[in-house]
């Protein structure tokens, strides 16, 4: 085979697995779980792999490298370094692989699918794929179906459309960054009618899903972006009579649609009539700004978001939020001020090389005889989908979401790519000696990638292996140790294995002494690879009350790590009851009654602890008062 076709068939290669890591991301629930975010960075280890291949077959390498590329580069690098920093290894290990992933894809796609015919086949596989999503949302919203697959969603989203993601607001997300390129090929774009007309009924399946998501957020961002579609249309002669068709087919629908989603209506009023009170967004924000505030510069850690939360969270909040519902504040809290600015760099000269672009791919006005352009068709629906997911990323998480998160990579590669049709001074001819550079990089990632994702894999693995056990048992500890084995820098595993030994302690084993033990020793672990997790600090101070007889004077042995376990967790209902239940093991009764009075004002709902001592604890202070 000689070089040419070697080279040929590279190009397909990866065209075809960046297809497929399109195509399954979204299909896999939008890539949020392990192993389906290890099938991904799977593949995007041979899409690397082929890259460097292609570098030495190609018998004439040319580099693209657009301002954004230095970016890029520069936020990868600060990443790895915050990285070294971070307080939890693991949680931050986890998100610097989702960063070079994303990363490692940018800069494939930029240099390898940058023709326009390759362009034209990513756009219409992700029109057509978001309509064999938005048939099967549409089915789940009329069916009034809450399943995902074989899935169960939490009832909070009954009624909504998600499709093939779990979360609504993440398929509005979706779709909403696919619905411009849809409509712009379809107006402007160079296709056969039977191609623009399965665009158009594409497109509006799409724009009805997002209205069965019932995510005030995709409404409002898909608003504005067709608005945008419009606006731009009607600025340019040759289109000035689809834009009027469009914007008046948009007016129909949004009056059909709007009076019928009693839904949404609901949803709104929560947000506009109370929205202190009506929706979480305004408890969660409030604690993420602090949170940016006390670390200003350089935020608290790459993901750490969550785990830094409870520190800082209100008393109204007792869930974990996992994200802050707002990618710019998330932003700023897990990378400080230079992060966040790094990013918005991206962001801006991905923008400003649009702009650049623009007149160069848009036909001119008196130009009858070619009316159409895919070119421009690409560029006006990418930067406006683009737009709608920065809009969004205002009220939720999109960019967290590894399937939405990529295709937004994606099209700002393949966007960043048409600067080319404005100038050639971003090209360059690449020698031995930066093809050697770039194949060291591709090399380390990939290595990065196999060894990481082999470890993964195998946590995984044993991992659902210790969900197979009965709870509690010593099958399960077996099994988490083994995958402990495997990743002892992650702390949920530690946790998991010292809740066991603690359960079966407190079973009344003869062997509890020796069980608590145990548990300490794994809530030590866990209080060094988590140094923000209050609860290991409560583990243990309960294993010490356990362990410990009143009469031996070592009760107070145990205050430390309770007194640790709330600063950590100050308005935690949890660590609150058990705080009480501390002072009844201490004899303490009044002490544990205002404990637990405080805990059930902080959840009065699903308080069992509080529930179940707060009548004990009642009892033995009348006793003590009336000596019966």
């Amino acid at each position: 085979m000689d070089r040419e076709k070697l080279d040929n068939w590279c190009e397909k290669a990866i065209l075809g697995l960046v297809l497929a890591i399109l195509v399954i991301g979204p299909l896999a629930i939008g890539a949020v779980g392990d192993w389906q975010f290890l099938v991904l960075q799977g593949l995007t280890l041979v899409v690397i792999l082929i890259w460097g291949v292609r570098l030495w077959a190609s018998p004439r390498v040319k580099l693209l490298w657009p301002p954004i590329c230095w970016a890029v580069l520069a936020f990868v690098a600060y990443a790895m370094v915050r990285y070294c920093q971070a307080d939890i290894e693991y949680v931050a290990r986890q998100e610097l692989i989702k960063i070079l992933v994303y990363a490692f894809l940018f800069f494939v796609i930029l240099n390898n699918l940058h023709r326009q015919e390759s362009t034209q086949i990513i756009a219409l596989t992700l029109i057509f794929l978001a309509l064999g999503i938005s048939g099967y949302a549409i089915y789940q919203f009329l069916a009034k179906s809450d399943k995902v697959w074989n899935l169960t969603r939490v009832a909070l989203y009954h009624g909504r459309a998600s499709g093939t993601f779990y979360n609504p607001n993440n398929l509005a997300g979706f779709l909403e960054m696919i619905l411009p390129l849809g409509l712009g090929y379809m107006m402007v774009g160079r296709l056969s009618h039977i191609t623009k007309i399965f665009l158009g009924y594409a497109s509006l399946m799409i724009l009805v899903t997002i209205g069965f998501t019932v995510s005030r957020g995709g409404w409002i961002a898909t608003g504005l972006v067709l608005l945008g579609l419009c606006g731009a249309l009607l600025f340019h002669r040759n289109y000035r009579l689809q834009a009027l068709v469009l914007l008046v087919v948009l007016m129909a629908i949004g009056g059909l649609l709007a009076p019928k989603l009693q839904l949404a209506q609901e949803r709104f009023k929560v947000i506009l009539s109370d929205g202190r009170h009506g929706d979480m967004r305004w408890s969660i924000w409030g604690p993420a700004v602090r949170m940016w505030e006390d670390h200003f510069w350089l935020g608290v850690g790459p993901s750490h978001f969550d785990y830094q939360y409870r520190l800082y969270r209100p008393a109204e909040v007792q869930l974990r939020p996992d994200r802050a519902h707002n990618d710019y504040l998330n932003t700023l809290a897990d990378y400080g001020v230079v992060g966040t600015a790094l990013v918005a760099a991206a962001w801006g000269l991905l923008l400003l090389g649009a702009f650049k672009t623009w007149k160069y791919v848009r036909t001119a006005e008196d130009d009858f005889a070619r009316k159409k352009s895919n070119k421009f068709a690409f560029l006006l629906g990418a930067s406006l989908g683009l737009m709608a997911i920065l809009f969004h990323s205002l009220v939720d998480f999109n960019m967290h979401i590894p399937a939405n998160a990529i295709l937004g990579v994606t099209l700002m590669a393949l966007l960043s790519s048409q600067l080319r049709f404005a100038t050639e001074r971003h090209w360059f001819t690449a020698g031995r000696w930066t093809k050697g550079a770039v194949t060291v990089i591709i090399m380390a990632g990939a290595v990065c990638f196999a060894y990481t994702g082999w470890r993964g894999g195998t946590e995984c693995f044993r991992l659902r292996q210790a969900e197979r056990q009965p709870v509690f048992s010593y099958a399960r500890i077996d099994k988490l140790k083994q995958a402990w084995q495997v990743e002892p820098m992650n702390p949920a595993t530690t946790f998991a294995i010292a809740e066991c030994y603690w359960m079966k302690s407190r079973a009344g084993s003869n062997e509890y002494v020796a069980l608590a033990k145990q548990a300490m020793e794994w809530y030590q672990r866990g209080m060094k690879t988590n140094s923000h997790d209050g609860y290991n600090w409560l583990g243990y101070g309960r294993c010490l009350d356990w362990i410990n007889s009143p009469d031996d004077g070592k009760q107070e042995d145990s205050m430390p790590y309770y007194q640790r376990a709330n600063e950590l967790d100050p308005n935690g209902y949890f660590t609150t009851a058990y705080t009480g239940w501390h002072y009844v093991q201490t004899g303490d009764y009044a002490a544990a009654r205002s404990w637990f009075e405080r805990s059930h004002r902080l959840e009065w709902k699903d308080n069992e602890i509080s529930d179940n001592y707060l009548p004990i604890v009642e009892r033995r202070l009348q006793e003590a008062t009336t000596g019966h």
